[in-house]
């Protein structure tokens, strides 16, 4: 599936987005989560302030 998905990005318009990915600690039991997600690259800096 990830083959899939990283081959698709790579072809056509696929070179103006981004994975992104931000560790976030868990408030409840102070363990550390992964959030990602694919975003147009004009729109990095404004997810990671987001998020």
């Amino acid at each position: 599936m990830a083959k899939k998905t990283v081959a698709s990005l790579q072809t056509g318009g696929g070179r103006q987005h981004t994975k992104v990915i931000k560790m976030v600690r868990s408030e409840k039991s102070g363990a550390y989560t992964f959030k990602e997600e694919v975003v147009h690259n004009d729109e990095v800096n404004n997810w990671f302030a987001k998020n």
